[in-house]
């Protein structure tokens, strides 16, 4: 079981190195973060886009790269070729440069040539865990607006099955909400409700669910205790299912500018990595962001 970021890393490092499609890579943080992959043994990269603008960010920065480049001025086209290049195999993952999410995710979810698979296609954030062992996902804070209650069923199958592959035999979903009561005003309980029923019947299958709960309860045995809340899942989450993209982008923001959490981003139901992060992600994030999606990509 890999129990820390840290340890993804590491995995990483002593395993053969995979391939990523840049797209869009004229981008000066994209650079460093090459520089560091190659340095630290982690990745091979094809970086597609302007190759002149590439070249001069690789000389403004100092930056030495065996990386490929392949000539593709045009972002649009820039992203599906880096998708073409994973689905042909000469690369492992795909990796968002400096162009629009609408345009990347356009290329990616392409049925014909992109990495579409008929799954829901959500967003997974992984934080070393605040109980100091093992890590935690938060899910989905940044793809899916307002999912109803199929749609959380297939968030929280898709970050059960990043956990099976993490090590996580069955991890403990908790169901995020303000309150650990059904209230029947409440839709977010009632989704609550269901989903656990759904996963006692095994129509939710590989993990424990329990909610709703409060972030407070999901996080903290204390907490829990204080609050006579008998759950196996209430102190001990491995996932947090947020109820919608504005709680789960906070919560992230939160923690990474208030608390300073490392933290790796994947998108999960695709036929293959993507790695996905904010421009405003530090250096360290996006370097993990990319670790994780060649770990997955074995």
């Amino acid at each position: 079981m890999l129990n820390s970021l840290e340890a993804i890393l590491k995995n990483v490092k002593n395993e053969e190195r995979r391939t990523v499609a840049v797209a869009a890579a004229a981008d000066r943080e994209i650079m460093e973060v090459v520089r560091e992959a190659e340095t630290d043994g982690l990745a091979n990269f094809i970086l597609i886009g302007d190759e002149k603008e590439i070249r001069e960010l690789q000389q403004e920065e100092g930056i030495d790269t065996d990386a490929e480049i392949i000539h593709e001025p045009d972002e649009k086209k820039a992203a599906k070729l880096a998708v073409r290049l994973v689905k042909e195999q000469k690369a492992q993952a795909v990796m968002k440069g400096l162009l629009y999410t609408k345009e990347f995710m356009k290329a990616v979810l392409d049925k014909e040539e992109g990495l579409h698979t008929g799954k829901l296609i959500s967003q997974i954030s992984i934080i070393d865990s605040i109980q100091g062992d093992g890590i935690q996902m938060i899910t989905d804070g940044v793809i899916s607006i307002a999912p109803d209650l199929d749609a959380k069923r297939k968030i929280i199958e898709n970050a059960v099955e990043l956990a099976h592959k993490l090590g996580y035999e069955c991890p403990k979903v908790a169901l995020l909400g303000a309150v650990e009561v059904i209230n029947p005003v409440m839709m977010d309980t009632l989704d609550a409700a269901a989903l656990c029923k759904m996963n006692e019947r095994g129509q939710i299958k590989g993990c424990v669910l329990d909610g709703p709960l409060a972030l407070d309860n999901a996080v903290s045995a204390e907490a829990a205790r204080h609050k006579k809340i008998k759950s196996s899942v209430a102190g001990s989450a491995d996932i947090l299912l947020v109820p919608n993209i504005q709680t789960g982008n906070v919560l992230i923001k939160a923690l990474t500018y208030y608390a300073k959490k490392d933290m790796a981003s994947a998108i999960a139901g695709a036929s293959a990595p993507v790695i996905m992060t904010s421009r405003t992600d530090s250096i360290r994030n996006k370097i993990l962001s990319m670790a994780l999606a060649v770990y997955l990509s074995k």
